[in-house]
């Protein structure tokens, strides 16, 4: 016999009962009660062993106790005390039943016993106690009373004789641990003591018991109820795991989601959230309610799969009459418990044939229902379903449940005012974004523009503003921050870059003055109680398609990807100047040549910067995503967002401009230059006609013969040589453009009614398009574009 295995030993009689009713195992004890050999019985039915005229008691699921009538195998009838009970099988399977008696008397107490007089000293609740043999020797009444079986019986059985659960197993472990060390330890466990209907926690507390020369005699257990206890810190686990899986998010649906995953199994078996709908998104809900009241289902959880006892799907609407528990709580303002024995849903029920059937389907006995609540605004409702744990609501589960709601209700509210600002902030900054690029024959170009996942909509911006002499501006910036105020910022920078790109500021000079009004602004901010602080970063080129020439500055932003025809993409190595709002730090600018085709990429931090990979690493994919920048552009933004941008989204504003350059054939452009002589203005027209005829652009002589007259002619007589005049055409514009050395520039002026002068530029402003002038290095331009295949 092995020491850890008592069935064989001769204290007790022990017989294992197969599920189909033979007797499996017979030990030694039960040879010595009944007579009978294992080889004798073994396989047999054991009613067999019944008494004649006694028939086999009914066997409950788990444990049977009671006096038996059995026959000794020299034919007499012994009657004895039996503790049957179930052993948990290994598999799904039926399991055992052992059935033990003690051979010992059991008819009378041992008040001289040692050991039971050490117990009752020494155990101040439910005691127990076990000799070295890990037998049973004496219980007290509180422990009787909980194991539910008299205690004049017990006595001679091991812990595995009382019970077949797991908890017996580990039970009997721990008691033969402590026989050996001599060291008490505790084990802790959840489960129903007989006769109740739900389970408590119990801490077993397992002591020595000593001779006086210290050898270790036997163990006392005491059984402590911890209940209240555990459950306490399953409330403060439950607030815990609330405070830290609850509003990870600024979206509404997602966060209460969160709020019924954190309360299944915890708290419910199944939670609904019910929010009330807002008269505009984002906005407040409509009040005042009134029944029935109609809420949009945002999230449930259950305990089985699919959530089969909801009887509403995620996003539909629910009405819920005067009679739900939902409804009412929405109405008093404060949590409802109601469940089917005491009758509270019945007159809901009776309405609401689709959840009545699932009631009675899924046995559900009780419900909580619990408003959301948040700076005086009531959210929705969140409603706590219990069907597969027995206990209704208790008024510990109720505070539990507002303290965790009141939670999620802080975090639905946040959520949304953050998606209110956040539509907000969407709506002014598309309204300060070009709405469509404007189509020049420099450049072909196309856009993406992404609002931040997480941290907000920021400032990012980009443009394409047409330049005079069919020159084209590309510009792209950051405003540094989220909101409102960066998006606003924003727009007053945008306002301005374009204002500065209209009097022909050179791209380091216009960046200077963008500095200072970066400058200005923070100032600005100081004295309306704001941080003070401004940041921006900028990127601004000019492409000249005649001379195919671009040149570009920065301020502090990423520079420039270059894409040539058919090669691979690479950044470009421009000066990086200052983030705008130092002040009084030059901007320096870089020229380049662009090849006909070939695609500058202009983007802003967002697209390349993401946590947990290096910047570095984000411009080696934007380059990758750029090569070759062959085919449409819209699918090169497409395919650049794709690879770069991490999975989840940006976590800050993405903007990318993508711009082909075309250049403007020679064939397309003549220049003459004119000598300062007044009689030669006839001349000059004359070439001018010819070369509009050789362009097939006769329509557009009359108009233009009177433009190149007044600019030449004024710029002869007010101007400083050389003097040049030079035409450019495209498909849709004709452009006249006069140069000479003077810095002074023309502006128009009302000539009065004798005046014999002053009407050129008004005459010249009233047949073009538009007109202006801009300052070069060697002087001025004066400028004007007349609109082709449209009646002058």
């Amino acid at each position: 016999m092995r020491p850890d295995d008592p069935f064989d030993d001769a204290v007790t009689a022990r017989a294992v009962i197969a599920p189909d009713g033979t007797l499996a195992r017979w030990s030694e004890g039960a040879r010595l009660l009944l007579g009978h050999r294992a080889e004798e019985v073994v396989g047999r039915p054991a009613a067999g062993l019944l008494a004649d005229g006694a028939g086999p008691p009914r066997l409950p699921a788990a444990r049977w106790s009671g006096t038996l009538a059995l026959r000794h195998r020299d034919g007499t009838t012994v009657t004895v005390w039996v503790l049957a009970h179930r052993k948990q099988p290994s598999d799904d399977g039926p399991g055992e039943w052992l059935a033990v008696t003690p051979l010992e008397a059991t008819n009378h107490e041992l008040p001289d016993d040692p050991l039971v007089r050490t117990a009752v000293f020494q155990s101040p609740c439910a005691a127990m106690i076990f000799d070295e043999g890990l037998r049973l020797r004496g219980v007290n009444d509180a422990m009787a009373h909980l194991l539910g079986l008299p205690a004049n019986h017990l006595r001679g059985l091991r812990p595995t004789d009382i019970g077949g659960r797991p908890q017996h197993t580990e039970f009997e472990r721990q008691l033969r641990q402590v026989l050996r060390t001599g060291r008490p330890t505790e084990m802790q466990t959840y489960m129903k003591a007989t006769g109740e209907s739900r389970a408590h926690a119990w801490l077993a507390r397992l002591a020595p018991l000593t001779d006086q020369a210290g050898r270790v005699r036997g163990v006392c257990a005491t059984a402590h109820d911890l209940t209240e206890q555990y459950r306490a810190r399953e409330r403060l686990q439950l607030v815990n795991e609330a405070s830290i899986h609850i509003g990870t998010t600024l979206d509404v649906t997602r966060t209460a989601q969160e709020l019924v995953e954190v309360c299944v199994p915890a708290l419910a078996d199944f939670v609904s959230v019910d929010l009330l709908e807002p008269e505009e998104p984002g906005g407040e809900p409509a009040g005042p309610m009134t029944t029935p009241v109609a809420l949009r289902r945002v999230a449930h959880q259950s305990l089985m799969p699919g959530s089969p006892e909801s009887v509403a799907e995620v996003g539909e609407v629910v009405v819920y009459p005067a009679a739900s528990p939902q409804a009412d709580s929405l109405m008093a303002g404060h949590s409802v418990v109601a469940s089917v024995h005491s009758g509270d849903l019945d007159p809901w029920l009776a309405v609401d044939e689709a959840r009545a059937r699932q009631v009675r389907e899924y046995g559900v006995h009780s419900m909580l229902s619990v408003p959301l609540q948040a700076r005086g605004i009531t959210l929705g409702v969140a409603a706590f379903t219990r069907f597969s744990r027995p206990e209704a609501f208790t008024h510990d589960d109720v505070l539990l449940a507002e303290d965790v709601t009141a939670r999620a209700a802080v975090c639905i509210d946040n959520a949304r005012r953050y998606s209110r600002e956040r539509e907000t902030t969407l709506t002014l900054q598309r309204s300060l974004l070009p709405r469509a690029l404007p189509r020049t024959a420099a450049v072909e170009a196309a856009t993406r523009y992404l609002p931040a996942a997480r941290s907000g909509v920021g400032g990012d911006w980009f443009d394409v503003i047409p330049l005079s002499g069919m020159r084209v501006a590309m510009v792209v910036g950051e405003v540094v921050g989220h909101g409102i105020q960066a998006s606003a910022t924003m727009g007053r920078l945008r306002t301005a870059v374009r204002t500065l790109a209209d009097i022909d500021l050179a791209p380091d000079e216009l960046l200077t003055h963008l500095d200072d009004l970066v400058l200005h602004l923070s100032q600005e901010s100081v004295g309306d109680n704001g941080t003070g602080e401004v940041g921006a970063t900028c990127l601004y080129a000019v492409y000249d398609p005649v001379s195919r020439r671009c040149t570009l500055s920065r301020a502090g932003h990423p520079p420039p990807v270059l894409i040539p025809p058919g090669g691979p993409a690479r950044h470009l190595d421009l000066p990086s100047g200052p983030a705008l709002g130092l002040g009084g730090l030059p901007f320096e600018s870089a020229e380049l040549e662009l090849p006909d085709e070939a695609v500058l990429a202009f983007y802003t931090d967002g697209l390349v910067e993401s946590r947990g990979r290096d910047t570095e690493a984000g411009h080696a994919l934007l380059r990758e995503a750029l090569s070759p920048a062959g085919g449409p552009l819209d699918e090169i933004c497409d395919r650049v967002l794709h690879t770069v941008l991490t999975p989840g989204g940006a976590t800050d504003d993405v903007a990318l401009l993508l711009a082909r350059a075309h250049g403007l054939p020679s064939g397309q452009v003549a220049t003459w230059d004119i000598p300062a002589d007044p009689a030669l203005v006839a001349p000059i027209r004359k070439q001018v006609v010819d070369q509009l005829a050789t362009w097939a652009l006769t329509e557009a002589s009359f108009t233009a013969e009177l433009v190149v007259s007044e600019l030449v002619t004024n710029a002869i007589r007010y101007g400083a040589p050389p003097i040049r005049l030079r035409l450019i055409h495209d498909a849709s514009t004709l452009i006249c453009e006069v140069s000479d050395t003077s810095h002074t520039a023309p502006h128009l002026r009302r000539a009065k009614t004798w005046d014999e002068g002053g009407r050129g530029l008004l005459l010249v402003a009233q047949l073009t398009q538009r007109w202006g002038s801009r300052h070069t290095a060697d002087g001025k331009t004066i400028w004007s574009e007349l609109a082709l295949g449209e009646e002058m």
